[in-house]
């Protein structure tokens, strides 16, 4: 929203406030007065990439009360604007304008808010040009595709002064911050330990085979910041999170930030010391996955706390009770906490309270979003308007997504490290060869 808009805004709420319900100088009636609020509050909202995270969307931009229009449905497929266009046209009662170039929406001055939902090596580009476009951004995780475009991003936030959060829309469920706050208030004695856990029964990936671009697919825009090569079958939908790292964060970024961000919030820790990984690719070995599909990282942080990452793409079994959540242990007692709940325990294994909570949010399914992602959008449009705190400010947000990185970079070099806590920093030459990454020139990320 534009400083012009918003000194409107004051400047008409203070009048207003002495308007008597029946009328004012002007002739016009409180009701009157209320519209012409509403409407100079109203957020103009574009959703760049429309593929599994798009029904996230359908409710909190619907909603009356949250007062935004939707100006654009952006994609590089035609077939999902197109898609797009039907679905929402069910919850909403007109229609937005649809395009292919992200840098055409955010050259629209009445776009204030920018929802990236875009693949993984497009997350910080398009939210830095965003912002340079004076727009404020909502950017699914992973929120960087690397260390470097961590730093960047928040690098960006502060330079242009936007609202920036990532969707990991957890930092919004009622029971997962109320159960923190328990345990930041000593519930289980002092938290030394937490396991975050992903457990997926993915199949087959085919082989990469070069094919024609798929028709409606901008493939140059699909690549955007990444280098140029051919296309190659099944590549736009999905599977570029495992065709190699041009696009994808593998695993740990695609759920893993969720888990790791939730047991570096209940652990009260910043950048760990060391990170050690083992993993590798375990099931169809000759498939087109070409990252692990298994990994079980440790991090070590000062106060002698750990947090262990657990993570089985394709290979079901249910080690801890859920298909994914997070374990936290404490001096005096244990808490499980998932997107549905948390159950806290005594340090003799006793149930001691079950939150059942009535969250519907969606957990291994692909897609999805629920009342919790209605929530933390709910957040990030009051935010905009100074009327709350982001549960999920980038600059801390960037602080788990190094996890995320640091676990890749690892299985890449097949090397333990030893980390700077103090900014991030890793003290290893071979690691931090991987704190950046190629780009198609030109494309580079900047400020």
């Amino acid at each position: 929203m534009s400083s012009n808009r918003r000194n409107f805004i004051k400047k008409v709420t203070a009048g207003a406030a002495g308007v008597a319900v029946g009328g004012s100088a002007l002739g016009m009636s409180a009701r009157s007065y209320g519209r012409i609020i509403g409407a100079n509050d109203r957020l103009g909202v574009a959703i760049i990439g429309l593929g599994r995270r798009l029904g996230a969307y359908y409710e909190p931009i619907a909603l009356k009360s949250n007062n935004v229009e939707l100006i654009y449905l952006c994609d590089v497929m035609k077939s999902q604007y197109e898609k797009a266009l039907i679905n929402f046209s069910k919850h909403i009662d007109y229609k937005p304008l649809t395009e292919v170039d992200i840098r055409k929406v955010i050259d629209d001055p009445k776009v204030d808010v920018i929802f990236n939902a875009t693949p993984d090596h497009w997350h910080t580009p398009g939210s830095i040009m965003a912002m340079k476009g004076g727009k404020h951004v909502y950017v699914e995780k992973p929120c960087s595709h690397n260390m470097n475009e961590n730093e960047l991003l928040v690098k960006a936030m502060k330079k242009y002064n936007k609202v920036v959060q990532m969707g990991n829309q957890q930092r919004s469920s009622d029971h997962t911050i109320e159960i923190i706050n328990e345990i930041h208030n000593g519930i289980i004695g002092t938290p030394y330990k937490a396991v975050a856990f992903y457990t997926s029964k993915r199949g087959e990936v085919p082989v990469q085979k070069k094919v024609p671009v798929p028709s409606g697919l901008d493939w140059d825009l699909f690549q955007g910041p990444a280098p140029r090569r051919d296309y190659t079958y099944e590549t736009w939908d999905y599977n570029w999170h495992w065709y190699g790292w041009d696009y994808g964060t593998a695993e740990a970024g695609n759920n893993g930030t969720h888990e790791l961000d939730v047991a570096r919030w209940a652990l009260n820790v910043q950048f760990p010391l060391h990170v050690n990984v083992e993993a590798a690719k375990r099931h169809f070995i000759n498939d087109g996955w070409e990252m692990y599909d298994t990994m079980d990282v440790t991090f070590r942080f000062h106060g002698d706390k750990i947090i262990k990452w657990d993570c089985k793409s394709r290979n079901g079994y249910d080690t801890y009770g859920g298909g994914r959540g997070t374990i936290i242990y404490g001096s005096e007692g244990a808490v499980f906490v998932d997107r549905g709940k948390y159950i806290l325990y005594d340090r003799d294994g006793k149930k001691v309270k079950d939150s059942k909570s009535a969250s519907n949010e969606a957990g291994n399914a692909l897609g999805g979003g629920g009342d919790m992602t209605t929530t933390h959008v709910n957040n990030f449009f009051d935010a905009i308007r100074g009327k709350a705190k982001l549960n999920a400010p980038i600059d801390d947000a960037a602080v788990s997504m190094a996890m995320v990185h640091y676990s890749n970079i690892a299985w890449r070099t097949g090397r333990d490290f030893d980390i700077d806590s103090d900014n991030g920093k890793i003290y290893d030459r071979e690691a931090m060869k991987l704190w950046s990454r190629e780009y198609e020139p030109g494309w580079e990320p900047k400020l």
